[in-house]
């Protein structure tokens, strides 16, 4: 939809994105180029190729030789079946095997297979260890993040296609409309501060002027602040505002007020942060 101006911007996963070109391209021989703005840091998952635990080989490439010695139609399944089709076609280039299966067909599960030499792929919506557990394909891929469940169903990961997580997707051609880009901009820039505002605080917190020295001091050693402290300085008293990170574990929040109190600090607020914006160069346009 991106590609074909139905969208200007889109949320999706990376793999499901890729997932459509490669559509496109093996299918219709069509190349598209969504762009990829910025990752929400958001559903981070790996795409694996999985096959029986049951065999000894330990990468696709030495599964793929053996399976090229017995059969001449491969048989894989993927609820990405697009995807599938690049990654087996590269592991067949490596082992020498790519002319020889180099047709590929992707179908509905179990139906008949339209290439008499090749890779057929069947495209599934779910039990998919469970059709290369019991026989119904020979390898396949699969979405996991620690790979456990993969595990447990007996079946082994022999390689990882790519790893994807939540981003932010555009037509390309929005750059060229003023009006959309200037929307694009805002939307990513309050966008990018939510995210960046993501577990961390502002710690308010005033101090004596003859306790400044010792304050600033701490900051500087820990690096709370960046090019110089932001204070608001009076006759008896200054301000200090400094952003902190709440899950640092080398420098735990409470610590940080715990040592500021003790150097003389007073008033002390925590403030969460609802957005921070470094500025306009964090969205790359």
């Amino acid at each position: 939809q991106l590609s074909i101006n139905e969208l200007d911007v889109a949320i999706a996963g990376d793999d499901w994105i890729q997932e459509r070109i490669l559509e496109f391209e093996l299918e219709y021989g069509i190349s598209i180029a969504p762009e990829r703005i910025m990752s929400l840091h958001r559903g981070n998952v790996r795409i694996v190729g999985i096959i029986d635990g049951d065999n000894p080989e330990e990468t696709i490439d030495d599964y793929l030789i053996k399976l090229c010695a017995e059969k001449d139609v491969l048989v894989m399944v993927s609820e990405m079946p697009y995807l599938g089709v690049g990654w087996v076609r590269e592991a067949l280039k490596r082992i020498g095997k790519l002319d020889e299966y180099k047709e590929f067909s992707v179908q509905k599960y179990k139906t008949p297979p339209k290439i008499k030499k090749g890779v057929v792929i069947y495209e599934t919506w779910g039990k998919t260890e469970a059709k290369i557990k019991n026989g119904g394909a020979d390898f396949g891929i699969e979405i996991t993040q620690s790979g456990s469940a993969i595990r447990n169903y007996g079946l082994k990961i022999v390689d990882t296609l790519i790893n994807s997580e939540t981003s932010i997707w555009i037509n390309p051609e929005i750059k060229q409309h003023p009006v959309k880009k200037e929307l694009l901009q805002m939307f990513l820039l309050n966008l990018y501060g939510c995210i960046h505002a993501e577990n961390k605080v502002l710690l308010v917190f005033n101090v004596e002027t003859g306790k400044t020295a010792g304050i600033e001091q701490y900051m500087e050693s820990n690096n709370l602040f960046g090019n110089e402290p932001t204070v608001s300085s009076g006759k008896s008293f200054s301000e200090y505002t400094i952003q902190v990170e709440c899950d640092n574990r080398d420098l735990p929040l409470a610590k940080i007020r715990f040592e500021l109190l003790k150097l003389g600090a007073t008033n002390l607020d925590t403030i969460p942060l609802l957005s921070s914006i470094p500025d306009t160069n964090v969205i790359g346009f």
